[in-house]
Order: structure tokens, then sequence, then C-alpha cells
């Protein structure tokens, strides 16, 4: 995907030279000298400070100063992007083009608090979902789209992710909340409110919402990071999505749902786009716990979570509530199957411990083409009692 890589803040009061590059996303600057762009506009707040380009140093922000991210803001390996406590940071509101991208091998330190959340939001008087990109995260844990060491290459940015390390560390994430984000490049290439691509459970992820995305709220790309309290809220395609041998834990999450929206959790095993290239073949195999999801109810044609494409999965305390169906397994039959989802459920790799459905018509609907009953999938009906979101959501969400 192409993107204009300007390099700098716009700063008031002070004039500086400016370089220029072309439009490939993959070239790294190599001047770190501050110009005054502001995405090719007139900057009507001279007070502002415009961010955009590819930084080979680190960027720390200062609580004192207003931001805007004005193009694609990419931190490459070895830099650290800081945020403090209580920020926000406006994207202009044009598209798939603004984002924030933390390279592998790079870091980012977004430590908010409840009571001083970080906050990455539209600059539109009006903002709506697809205004901007979002943030994006890339390691070096293992995804199962490569063989060996190998690395795939991102959607956006085509920047590279995916290794050996499991332990992979991308920095923090914690009190971070990312709104009306989800810009699409194209049918295939799309921002979601938050991406992480192979990131590995070094990095601390915990306390972060979406809000008003066009696209899929928070997706994972293979890797191993662990994410605790996460809130997803009118994402217009699936709120949680993973794919490419997503093998970590999300622990108390929350998401509701709007008039626009697709899945609760869309699951891959692998990406159907590519393949499951890894040796020997791995599946994604989360572990999820204290999952409540919200839909507009049973009459609407619906479902809550989507397993498919040989995911696999070990689920407990889930409370879904509003939905036609509540759990849709496809895939095909046999473990040498390219889509052995339904073997999952046989070898005990996909089950549910503790679900309570509230205004679900269906249950389970099998679609995996192996034979299994409802209870081999599920136990424990009706003792789920979901997410403590009232408490843990309190005073740092939006839209609940």
């Amino acid at each position: 995907m192409k993107n204009k890589l300007f390099l700098g803040l716009a700063v008031f009061g002070m004039l500086f030279n400016s370089c220029t590059s072309d439009d490939t996303a993959d070239i790294i600057i190599n001047d770190n000298s501050v110009t005054n762009n502001n995405g090719g506009g007139t900057n009507n707040n001279p007070g502002t400070l415009f961010l955009s380009g590819t930084y080979t140093e680190d960027l720390t922000l200062d609580a004192d100063n207003t931001y805007k991210v004005d193009g694609a803001l990419i931190m490459t390996t070895g830099t650290t992007l800081t945020i403090p406590a209580g920020m926000v940071i406006e994207a202009v509101a044009s598209g798939s083009d603004v984002y924030i991208a933390i390279s592998n091998g790079a870091t980012i330190i977004a430590n908010g608090t409840a009571s001083n959340p970080i906050i990455l939001t539209s600059d539109s008087s009006a903002p709506q979902a697809g205004d901007w990109g979002g943030l994006i995260l890339l390691g070096d844990a293992p995804i199962n789209s490569v063989t060996g060491a190998a690395t795939a290459t991102s959607e956006i940015a085509s920047l590279p992710y995916g290794g050996t390390d499991s332990a992979d560390n991308s920095g923090i994430l914690r009190y971070l909340r990312v709104q009306y984000s989800g810009g699409s490049a194209d049918g295939q290439s799309e921002n979601n409110g938050i991406s992480f691509y192979g990131v590995g459970n070094g990095t601390t992820v915990e306390y972060i919402q979406v809000f008003e995305g066009k696209d899929d709220g928070v997706e994972f790309f293979g890797g191993t990071v662990n994410v605790d309290f996460v809130s997803v809220v009118n994402a217009q395609d699936d709120s949680l999505d993973w794919t490419e041998g997503y093998t970590g834990t999300i622990t108390n999450a929350h998401v509701s749902h709007g008039a626009e929206h697709d899945k609760g959790i869309e699951a891959d095993g692998y990406n159907t786009d590519i393949g499951n290239n890894s040796s020997p073949i791995f599946w994604s195999k989360p572990t999820v716990t204290n999952l409540t999801i919200v839909g507009n109810g049973s009459g609407t044609a619906n479902e809550a979570i989507r397993l498919r494409a040989g995911s696999q999965g070990i689920f407990s305390n889930i409370l879904l509530e509003g939905f036609a169906e509540g759990f849709d397994l496809d895939g095909d039959a046999g473990a040498t199957s390219f889509n052995p989802t339904g073997t999952g459920v046989i070898n005990g790799d996909l089950s549910v411990t503790d679900v309570t459905f509230t205004d679900v018509t269906l249950q389970v609907k099998n679609d995996t083409g192996d034979t299994f009953a409802d209870s081999d999938f599920l136990s424990g009906i009706g003792n789920a009692t979901g997410t403590d979101f009232s408490t843990w959501g309190a005073g740092w969400t939006v839209g609940n």
C-alpha cells in the first residue's frame, strides 16, 4: 500500500528545514529533522505538533503539547514511542493512510491510568467510524503463515512480522482507547482498531478499548500476546478476530454490538488467503476466559462466535446475549483435512466450559462435517456470569 511519508513535527513559531521522500512506505528516512509539514493543508492551529513519517530515533511525547497524526507514523526497529497518561492524540480524518505502526523490534509505552486514559481519536468535528487507520503493533512471535523463522508482511504498511520469539516484547498498552478507526485502503487491506501482528507475551496489554471502528475491533495475526480487560463497542465488522496461529490469552473481554456489526468473535486457525505453512503445523488456540458478548436480539440473523479454518480454543465463563446463533463451527471432516475445526472438538482442543445463553435461538451450529454432540463441545450451561465490565470498565471506557 502506498503511503506518503512525511517526517517530523510542525511547531508553532519555528521554521525548520524539510526533507522529502518518495511514496514508498518501507523506505527508511535517516534524517530526523523537524519539518513544518501538516499533511498538505493549512495549519489552522499553530500550537499543534503534527506527527508522521518513519522514525529511526525514540519519540517521547510531551504532556504539555498537543499532537495530531497526519500520515503514517512508523517507529522502526530499536526505537520507542512513549505517550504519557491522559494524552489525547487526534488523527486527521482522511482514512487508511493515517495510522501508527510499531515495527517489530520497536516498542510503544502507552501507560495510561483509569483516571487518565490515553485516547487515540479522529480530529473531525463529527467523527465517524473509518475516519483514520488505527494502531498497529508488529513482533517476532510465531505465526503459521510462514515456514520456520521467515516473516510475513502486514496488510497495512507492508511491514515484516513473525519469528520464533514467543516472549517478544512490543511494549505496554494500558488504559488506552482507540476511537473512529478502521479506514479501508481497499477490499483486501483494512485497518483495525488495534492490530497485533506476531506480537509476543512479553508485551503488556491490559485495559484497552476500541470504540466505533469500521473494521475489526482487535485482531490477532498469530503471536502469543496476552490481553486482559478488553472492550470493543460498535465495531462494524468483527469485534475480536484471530488468525495465523494465535495462541495467547484473552481474559475479561466485553463486546457490545451497534446497529452495524458482524460477529462478536471470528476465529480462524490460519489465514486462508495464505495457508498453514508452519512446520510442524500448529493452529490458533487461544484461551478465552470471562467473556460477555451482547448482540441486538435473537430476531436478527447474527452469530456471536464463529470458529472456522481449524481454529482451536479453550473457552470458559462465556455469556452470550441476543443472537440467532451462539457458536457457529465451520470446517472439513477429519483430522487431516485443511480445516479440522470439528476434530478440535472431538480431541478436546476446542471446548467451552460454563456458558450462559440469554435470548439465543440456536446454541451450536455444526457445519464442520464431523459428528459430535453439543455436550462434547459445551459443558456447564447456565453457569457463566461473563466479565464484570461495570466494575473494570468504569470511568475510562465509553459507549455503554
